[in-house]
């Protein structure tokens, strides 16, 4: 079965390697009329101070979405890039796919430490239980 997307997909990437590997593993499964939605969510404190600027994590997001597009140019008909801000990377996520109205949220699990997800949650179940619309898993291409 040959899986691909001709609407609206929601792409989450965390860095520019994880934007990079997760563009490569979705552009075989694009078509000229599929709409890509590349978002990273600035994870605010919510009170604390936050970890760096606001101006030098949106200055990474737009190195990740740099390497990024690369991949996308040519198979999908149209590409965006979006920087979000939110608590809760997975509300944050979620939220968004519901206001754009998309098709499906695609990503690329990247690879965890166990004891790392049992500390900070997996995001990617958290994401796939949370689901208001289809989530899909591509295959890892790097294992």
């Amino acid at each position: 079965m040959t899986l691909t997307f001709d609407g609206t997909v929601l792409v989450p990437v965390a860095d520019p390697d994880d934007g990079e590997r997760t563009a490569v593993a979705l552009a075989p499964h694009l078509s000229p009329s599929s709409t890509v939605v590349v978002v990273n969510v600035i994870e605010k404190a919510g009170g604390a101070p936050d970890k760096a600027s606001v101006e030098q994590r949106e200055e990474y997001a737009r190195d990740i979405f740099e390497r990024t597009q690369g991949p996308l140019e040519g198979a999908a008909g149209t590409v965006e890039t979006v920087i979000l801000f939110g608590t809760d990377v997975v509300e944050t996520i979620m939220d968004a796919a519901s206001e754009r109205a998309v098709d499906a949220v695609v990503f690329e699990p990247r690879k965890g430490n166990r004891f790392v997800e049992l500390l900070t949650g997996d995001v990617a179940r958290r994401l796939v239980r949370r689901a208001s619309v289809p989530v899909v898993a591509l295959p890892r291409t790097d294992d």
